[in-house]
This record gives structure tokens, sequence and C-alpha cells, in this order.
């Protein structure tokens, strides 16, 4: 029984990106195992942008410094 377990931030996937996931990360394993889709398992755990970080500093934090910077267009 595979379980993939996936971790995004929230608000980064729609609704059918997400669906889109389960179903091609289902494909690869009954691909590439041999697995019963019925018994194949993908979880999206989306995590609020304050409790992910990096550089020292929360995504929220870092996506809001990148909409204030100007763009190189």
């Amino acid at each position: 029984m595979p379980i993939v377990r996936i971790e995004i931030a929230k608000g980064v996937a729609s609704v059918d990106q997400k669906k889109a996931v389960i179903r091609r990360m289902t494909d690869v394993l009954v691909e590439e195992l041999g697995r019963n889709p019925e018994y194949i398992f993908v979880v999206i755990d989306e995590v609020e942008t304050d409790n992910w970080g990096r550089k020292g500093q929360s995504l929220t934090e870092l996506w809001s410094q990148a909409q204030a910077e100007p763009s190189n267009d």
C-alpha cells in the first residue's frame, strides 16, 4: 500500500492542479511498481505560508518582499 505525501505552500496549486498531481503520482506507481491503483494513496498537505520558511524568513515575508521589488521587464 504505497502512500505518497506531498507538502506544498497553501494557495500555490489550484484544485485542478492537485487532481492532476494525484492522478499522475498514481500513474507513476502503477507503471513503475506494478501496483493496483485501488491501494495507492496520495496525500497533499497544504502548509500555511507563515509556517514554512527558508533563508530565515517565512514564505509570507519572502513573497511580500518579492512583490514589492520592481520587476526587470
